[in-house]
């Protein structure tokens, strides 16, 4: 008995994981299409760059450093990370405390774009799912985002 107990409730979890697997990728193809159009209409602002990855950045303040961290530095930020509907999903600027962490330690279109950063800067990101967290959902995050960011680097390796 206590083996066909077993054997449903497996059925039932993964009926479940697959339900939601298919539905999750659903969602990051609507997502994914939605922030495309978004980020083709965004170009049509003169403040935005794009780099090769397809990341789209726009310099709002002007740091007077000279030095650009490198991908293995650590870096200290406040950032305001927002999904293109204005959904606000994070942000160390709410929390009221900067964060420290790794540059190879986070999403590559973080890594990427604070590199393109002095101290002192402020800069908006534009982050496609594909530098972001592709077809997955993280947290507040749906699968297949666009993710925008506005960070203020404040140190390297310190």
């Amino acid at each position: 008995m206590s083996k066909i107990i077993v054997a449903v409730l497996l059925l039932i979890i993964a009926s479940v994981l697959v339900n939601r697997y298919f539905t999750n990728r659903k969602s990051a193809e609507v997502n994914i299409t939605v922030g495309q159009e978004y980020l083709i209409e965004n170009l049509k602002n003169v403040n935005v760059q794009t780099t090769d990855s397809g990341l789209q950045y726009e310099t709002l303040v002007q740091g007077d450093g000279s030095v650009h961290p490198k991908a293995t530095d650590r870096v200290t930020v406040h950032y305001h990370g927002t999904l293109i509907d204005g959904t606000v999903f994070d942000s160390s600027v709410e929390r009221g405390q900067t964060i420290s962490f790794g540059l190879n330690q986070v999403i590559k279109g973080w890594t990427e774009g604070v590199q393109l950063m002095v101290v002192g800067d402020k800069t908006r990101f534009y982050i496609p799912s594909k530098l972001g967290y592709g077809t997955q959902a993280a947290g507040k995050i749906p699968a297949g985002s666009v993710l925008i960011f506005e960070v203020e680097l404040f140190g390297i390796n310190e």
